[in-house]
């Protein structure tokens, strides 16, 4: 099987390349991501591996199609880059639902952690020689109380650790995980309840139309005063705009954020020397209570090493059987997984 690999980075290889040659899956990678300019690079191909900033719309559908393209293979849980009603029927849509839950909690608590008690700060100062603590007080997480906006796997390790310092939780999901709620330090609640009693609000849900902008004017307006934000999911969850009108009102006391709505041209790429062009994302960075990384949270060696190995699983499983248990498909309109690997 020859497989197209777009938007590659110098810490995919080494995984693929491990699993790629134990399943006999020969990747062929392109620095270019995948969008309608680059899709004729897939001629020849089986099937193309693609990530978050991908696109893969119609018109890149249509073309893949056009030449014979039968499978795209998601190295990563999210499926939004993907025009998954205009896929149904003509390509088949692969993912990796799970690689390493812990690898995105933990890097949320280490933002938080770095947010709250001034170690970015800190480090630039030492480095300087400067070691005053004039404006780098910071705030006990024990007993505070956060909201967590998606119980999924990644969601529910996020509360795990919580838990340790000793937080209480306040949840919401749409579909709540059976048993998570204990009735006292962990709770379901309506989202506007979340948002009201929450001293710190996390992201873990996918982007849907439901969950588009879910942080928004109003729901910030409902939050308390100081409230901290953190965002490793998906950029598309906050409104930006909203979210800056907040920061500069007092309002959102500080910002993780891993994701940014815009990402796509911007993050994993080298811009050090280069004007940066969008106006809110350098506003956000200069900000004193933000923190951005790009899109850093999956990138552990055992996030990496699943992946990889997912992926060329679920390649090698669909062209040996037709059938693949992580495809994705749209059945009355909503996205679902393929249990019995049919999507059509």
């Amino acid at each position: 099987m020859k497989i197209a690999f777009f938007d590659t980075k110098p810490y995919d290889k080494p995984s693929f390349e491990k699993f790629g040659a134990q399943y006999n899956v020969k990747f062929k990678y392109f620095e270019t991501k995948l969008n309608e300019d680059t899709a004729e690079l897939a001629h020849g191909f089986d099937g193309v591996c693609v990530f978050v900033n991908d696109t893969v719309n119609a018109a890149v559908i249509d073309r893949l199609c056009a030449m014979g393209v039968k499978v795209v293979a998601l190295r990563c849980a999210g499926f939004n880059n993907v025009d998954m009603k205009y896929a149904f029927g003509k390509i088949h849509v692969l993912r990796v639902p799970a690689y390493s839950p812990y690898a995105v909690a933990e890097h949320t608590m280490a933002m938080l952690l770095t947010s709250i008690r001034r170690i970015h700060k800190a480090y630039i100062r030492t480095r300087d020689f400067n070691f005053s603590l004039n404006g780098m007080t910071g705030f006990d997480l024990h007993g505070k109380t956060v909201g967590v906006i998606g119980t999924g796997r990644i969601g529910r390790v996020f509360i795990d650790i919580c838990r340790g310092f000793g937080m209480k939780v306040l949840a919401y999901d749409k579909f709540p995980y059976e048993g998570l709620d204990n009735g006292d330090t962990i709770r379901y609640v309506p989202l506007e309840e979340l948002f009201y009693n929450s001293d710190i609000i996390s992201l873990h849900c996918p982007l849907t139309d439901d969950t588009k902008h879910i942080i928004n004017e109003n729901s910030l307006a409902k939050c308390k005063r100081g409230v901290v934000l953190l965002n490793t999911s998906r950029g598309g969850l906050v409104d930006t705009e909203a979210l800056l009108a907040g920061i500069k009102s007092r309002k959102v006391g500080a910002a993780c954020l891993d994701v940014y709505e815009e990402e796509s041209d911007i993050f994993f790429e080298d811009y050090s020397g280069h004007i940066i062009e969008d106006d809110t994302l350098a506003r956000l960075i200069s900000m004193p209570n933000v923190i951005v990384s790009s899109h850093q949270a999956f990138l552990t060696e055992e996030a990496l090493s699943n992946i990889a190995q997912t992926t060329v699983e679920n390649i090698t499983g669909f062209f040996a059987t037709g059938q693949c248990a992580n495809e994705l498909c749209y059945r009355h309109g909503a996205a679902a997984d393929c249990k019995d690997g049919k999507c059509f």
